[in-house]
């Protein structure tokens, strides 16, 4: 059997996006952290980890992955992901009743937080 153990995004400033997205899932950093290379881990240990892996690499439009988040409280966490740092992303072809908001990090990789008191 396989379990998804780490979903790997690739970033340019390690340090920055180390901050953004242990703020943003509320993980901690598996010590030590490499040059290139950072694991992060829910405290509980509890879902997936989640590594960042500066490597240059181009980013394509759309992504071809993207992480799908899931909030209680879907406005209150796009909120906090705003002011943690990313932006909310506009898409022609999202529906008016969509249960999801399209956000980015600061380095402009795309998630999405769904709704999901829905």
């Amino acid at each position: 059997m396989l379990v998804i153990g780490s979903i790997v995004i690739r970033v340019d400033d390690l340090h920055a996006q180390i901050r953004f997205w242990s703020a943003a899932l509320g993980y901690t950093v598996r010590e030590p952290i490499d040059d290139d290379f950072a694991l992060l881990r829910a405290a509980d240990g509890a879902g997936p980890n989640v590594s960042l892996d500066a490597q240059r690499s181009e980013r394509v439009l759309p992504p071809r992955i993207h992480l799908d988040l899931y909030a209680d409280d879907q406005a209150a966490e796009v909120r906090r992901l705003v002011g943690l740092g990313a932006t909310e992303v506009e898409w022609d072809g999202r529906p008016a009743d969509a249960d999801y908001v399209i956000l980015q990090d600061p380095e402009g990789n795309r998630f999405c937080v769904i709704d999901a008191a829905a």
